[in-house]
C-alpha cells in the first residue's frame, strides 16, 4: 500500500500534513485529481515535515503576541466621551464597536466587536470592567470609563 500526504483534511483518512496508508487506485483516481493528497515520496516527506514545523512555530508566535496584547490591554484604560443627561444616563449608549474602535485608536491592536463581551451597552456614566477576547483562550479586562462630554 503506497504512502500519501493529505493536504486537505478527508474525513475518512485524517487531517492535512498527516501520512496515510491508501491503495494506489483510491490516491490515483481520487485524491491526486481532487488534490486532496500528493504521493509520500522522500522529498515530499521532507518538506511537509518543514511545513508542519513552520505551522507550529507560527501559531506559537501568534498565541506569544496575544498574551502580549492580552497584557498591554489589561493596563489600558479607555474613556470614551457621550452626551449624558443630568442624572447620568446617556443619550444612546457605548457598544461593542466603539469600545473595539476605542482599543484601536489607543493601542493600535485590532478587535473585532463580535470578540468584546459586553452583554449589554452601556447606558449609564461610570466605570466598567469590560472583557475582550484578544484570540482563542486569551482574553483581557479593559477597564472603560464612560464621561460625559463636555
Amino acid at each position: 500500500m503506497p504512502e500519501a500526504i493529505l493536504l486537505q483534511d478527508v474525513e475518512a483518512l485524517g487531517e492535512k500534513g498527516a501520512v496515510v496508508d491508501v491503495s494506489k487506485g483510491y490516491l490515483r483516481n481520487f485524491l491526486i485529481p481532487r488534490k486532496l493528497a500528493q504521493p509520500a515520496t522522500k522529498g515530499a516527506l521532507a518538506e511537509a515535515q518543514t511545513r508542519m514545523e513552520r505551522a507550529d512555530r507560527e501559531a506559537r508566535e501568534a498565541v506569544e503576541r496575544a498574551q502580549e496584547n492580552a497584557n498591554l490591554l489589561n493596563k489600558t484604560v479607555l474613556t470614551i466621551e457621550q452626551q449624558a443627561g443630568d442624572d447620568g444616563r446617556l443619550f444612546g449608549s457605548v457598544t461593542n464597536q466603539d469600545i473595539a474602535d476605542a482599543i484601536k485608536d489607543a493601542r493600535g491592536i485590532k478587535i473585532d466587536k463580535r470578540k468584546v463581551n459586553l452583554e449589554d451597552p452601556i447606558k449609564n456614566v461610570g466605570t466598567h470592567m469590560v472583557e475582550v477576547e484578544v484570540a482563542d483562550g486569551v482574553t483581557a479586562t479593559v477597564k472603560t470609563m464612560v464621561v460625559e462630554l463636555t
